[in-house]
């Protein structure tokens, strides 16, 4: 499937399972897993690796002039959510490479706000955005609830009401170019 991006002045990307992922399962096991308690890793950071590719896709849509923002679903609350995730950016060398970095509540409609909160502060419309993800519920959902067109990565774990047949998918991050 050809993905048109030309027309998107911001993208929104998901962190877990779309940005990186555990190293151990890839995309076989949603990526929430490594976080939970009694199977987290002391130190989880080393356990996450960036998606193939995306390293080089972000630079090519920065390059672009695309606004890019990191956006993921954190269970604690926000100061800690927010250092959590602006240390999995750091860690995997991302940081110089986001506009933006944010957490969302953990609930369906989470995504959804911060990306309405975002695109009118910076009276950016609906049309002009797009969030990746890799959660039919968490990121699809979301973004639809919001009016905001969304793709989704096809992972192993990615399940799709059968009678939505309007959601884009990629295989590949690379398909974004």
């Amino acid at each position: 499937m050809s993905v048109v991006i030309k027309n998107k002045t911001i993208i929104f990307f998901d962190g877990d399972g779309t940005l990186w992922y555990p190293r151990r399962t890839k995309w076989t096991k949603k990526p929430n897993w490594i976080y939970r308690e009694g199977q987290k890793p002391k130190d989880y950071l080393k356990h996450l690796v960036l998606t193939p590719s995306i390293g080089g896709v972000l630079k090519k849509l920065k390059q672009r002039g695309v606004l890019l923002v990191a956006l993921s679903i954190h269970p604690h609350k926000r100061i800690e959510a927010d250092f959590h995730m602006n240390n999995k950016v750091k860690h995997l060398k991302l940081d110089a490479l986001f506009d933006f970095i944010y957490t969302a509540r953990p609930y369906p409609w989470g995504k959804g706000k911060v990306i309405a909160s975002v695109l009118k502060k910076k009276k950016i419309p609906k049309s002009r955005a797009l969030l990746v993800g890799d959660s039919y519920v968490y990121d699809y959902l979301s973004a639809k609830k919001v009016g905001v067109e969304c793709l989704l990565l096809r992972t192993a774990y990615l399940t799709v009401p059968p009678e939505e047949k309007s959601i884009k998918t990629i295989k590949n991050l690379k398909e974004l170019l």
